[in-house]
């Protein structure tokens, strides 16, 4: 049985992961507030990954950083606060988790580490400027550290377009605004949770054995397609 740290499972993604992963892995989920759930194979750590100093943890065989930020303005209403505590939260908290458990995960079975992006990284979009700022950083990292740590740890990352989750819930609060990001995706729907959660799952795994340095845009058509 795999151990994976998951950063920031209380939520969202990290949490719709941990529900998949306790059927057959041990999980280690670091983040400020606990998750709603209670396993045998579940050990929570109270952390704020920027801030606290990180526990210290024996083995693992995979992490998962699930953090982010929503952080839409116009430049001209973006301080340069705003930038930091961006890439603090995507970029510099991902450093942190990794250089933290690099040791262990160098001995792990396996070992692969998935981070996020956003699919406002490779698509313009207005008053995006301080996220995808930030999450060009994540996948630049992706890029050097898959170099770097292969053949040992894979490293890839995922970029959803908007998924429902609290973190989105500005961009989905009224039925008009569903309506109008549904159908700006080919595919008319966003992402859901438990997909997303889905692709972390696979990339975690053994099954994923060839896949390192990549970003996988899960973007219902919006960067793919033009129709």
């Amino acid at each position: 049985m795999k151990t994976i740290i998951v950063i920031g499972g209380s939520k969202g993604i990290g949490n719709a992961l941990i529900t998949k992963l306790l059927d057959h892995s041990k999980v280690i989920n670091i983040s400020r507030t606990s998750p709603e759930k209670t396993h045998s194979n579940l050990i929570h750590y109270s952390c704020d990954v920027t801030q606290d100093e990180l526990p210290e943890i024996e083995s693992a065989d995979g992490l998962i950083y699930c953090p982010g930020s929503i952080n839409l303005k116009p430049i001209s209403r973006l301080s340069i606060e705003d930038f930091k505590e961006d890439f603090e939260i995507n970029v510099l908290g991902a450093v942190k988790a990794i250089q933290k458990y690099l040791p262990v995960l160098k001995n792990g079975n396996k070992p692969a580490v998935v981070l996020f992006s956003t699919v406002a990284a490779k698509l313009g979009m207005p008053f995006h400027a301080s996220i995808a700022t930030s999450k060009a950083g994540v996948e630049g990292l992706v890029k050097s550290l898959g170099a770097e740590l292969a053949p040992t740890i894979r490293v890839n990352a995922i970029a959803p377009t908007v998924t429902n989750t609290d973190l989105a819930s500005k961009l989905l609060r009224n039925d008009k605004m569903i309506e109008n990001i549904t159908d700006r995706h080919p595919l008319k729907k966003f992402l859901n949770p438990e997909e997303v959660a889905g692709m972390a799952e696979f990339l975690l795994s053994d099954k994923a054995a060839s896949l390192s340095g990549q970003i996988f845009e899960m973007d219902c058509g919006i960067v793919s397609f033009k129709i």
